[in-house]
């Protein structure tokens, strides 16, 4: 040991040890995996695209009704025009394929816009094109404006023009959630390059052994791994035996990913997403499922973005001002087939639906007896324009 000592205060043993086995970790070594670079759109976000997808998936599964004012209520309207918007809306592609198209325009790739231009042949109503957003362009024309498509100048009474967040100076323009959830975005993309930076990192060891770095052997890379060799590595079970003058061997318990807290920023930035774009957690994975938080999902942001279609639709496709389309909303509702039943058997027994009315909202196919597709109510389901011949209402004469 004293000959060790007496190295030590020679410039050039203090050289070789700065130079070996007592170095410097650079931030750029050691953090240089966790850093991210670049932009990130939101369709490659998985959050934001999760998000996106099932709101299209939903609105793009409700058929589109074709109803008309009448004296006794809102009447569906099954005609040519009903079955193509509702069927095929273009040739190409059914009308699920197309709504989800229009719906994933305005809630990622158009940035709350999407364009559709319908076509005509022989005066009827023909192919409805959806436009590219990258071919869109909007024009200021004084209060109004004007859509360039691929250079051809249209006026907005031409084409079918969505709009999902009206900008702030120019509400014939939508914004659709990039400004919302851009920085929640950024956020997730560091969490997760963090953690995969850190699963992939090799600054983990289990196990810290300390020697004297003054030692000639322990300069250089060499003399290390003849040190573990020697000293380190033995058969399975075996105790290590180490010299106490110059080794110390310590345990030590690495970083997870529990300390840096990742799991519960991830967390907290996928509420966020889902609470600005208008989703239950549970569909990121966040809680567990909800029938209330399911249909008030339903009735806000499915109902809303398909009210903008409509709206749009009736405003341009329909010349009759007692004609509109609506989508049908209750087939995306959370109950089971019991409450179902119940619902229904209820309405019947006070007049309201027909059996065969009950047996459609089950899925069952309808019968052709009379009595199932006429109103009863009270004892025996009888018919309604029979209620007076019940003979409680009688006297025994037949009397009233």
């Amino acid at each position: 040991m004293s000959k060790k000592r007496k190295k030590a205060k020679q410039p050039a043993a203090k050289a070789k040890r700065s130079d070996s086995s007592v170095g410097i970790i650079t931030g750029e070594k050691l953090f240089g995996s966790l850093l991210t670079n670049g932009y990130t759109s939101l369709d490659q976000n998985p959050e934001v695209l999760t998000c996106c997808r099932k709101i299209a998936d939903l609105i793009s599964s409700m058929t589109i009704h074709l109803m008309a004012n009448t004296q006794n209520g809102d009447q569906r309207i099954v005609n040519e025009l009903s079955k193509h918007v509702d069927i095929y809306p273009n040739r190409y592609m059914t009308r699920k394929v197309w709504m989800n198209a229009i719906v994933m325009d305005l809630l990622l790739y158009g940035k709350g816009n999407a364009v559709v231009i319908p076509q005509t042949e022989g005066g009827r109503l023909g192919d409805l094109v959806i436009q590219p957003p990258p071919t869109v362009s909007f024009i200021d024309d004084g209060y109004g404006y004007k859509v360039n498509v691929s250079g051809e100048i249209f006026d907005p009474d031409e084409l079918l023009h969505f709009v999902l967040n009206p900008d702030r100076y120019r509400p014939w323009k939508g914004t659709g959630i990039n400004v919302g959830v851009m920085d929640v975005v950024n956020n997730l993309k560091q969490a997760r390059s963090t953690e995969k930076g850190f699963l992939e990192s090799n600054w983990k060891p289990a196990v810290i052994i300390k020697v004297d770095g003054l030692t000639d052997e322990f300069s250089t890379k060499e003399g290390r791994k003849t040190l573990i060799e020697e000293y380190v590595q033995t058969d399975p079970g075996e105790p290590w035996i180490v010299p106490s003058e110059f080794m110390d061997v310590q345990s030590v318990k690495p970083l997870s990913l529990s300390d840096l807290a990742i799991k519960d920023t991830v967390e907290l930035n996928k509420k966020t997403i889902a609470a600005i774009i208008g989703v239950p957690g549970f569909l990121l994975g966040i809680g567990t499922y909800n029938e209330t938080e399911w249909n008030s999902f339903i009735n806000t942001t499915v109902k809303t973005i398909a009210e903008i279609i409509t709206q749009e639709m009736t405003k341009k496709l329909l010349i009759s001002e007692k004609m509109y389309f609506k989508f049908n909303a209750a087939s995306l509702y959370s109950y089971d087939i019991q409450k179902l039943a119940d619902v229904y058997s209820n309405l019947r027994a006070i007049g309201v639906v027909t059996g065969n009315e009950v047996r459609d909202k089950l899925g069952l196919s309808p019968r052709e007896e009379d009595h199932m597709n006429q109103l009863v109510m009270l004892e025996n389901y009888i018919p309604s324009e029979k209620l007076g011949d019940q003979s409680k209402l009688k006297d025994g004469d037949g009397d009233e």
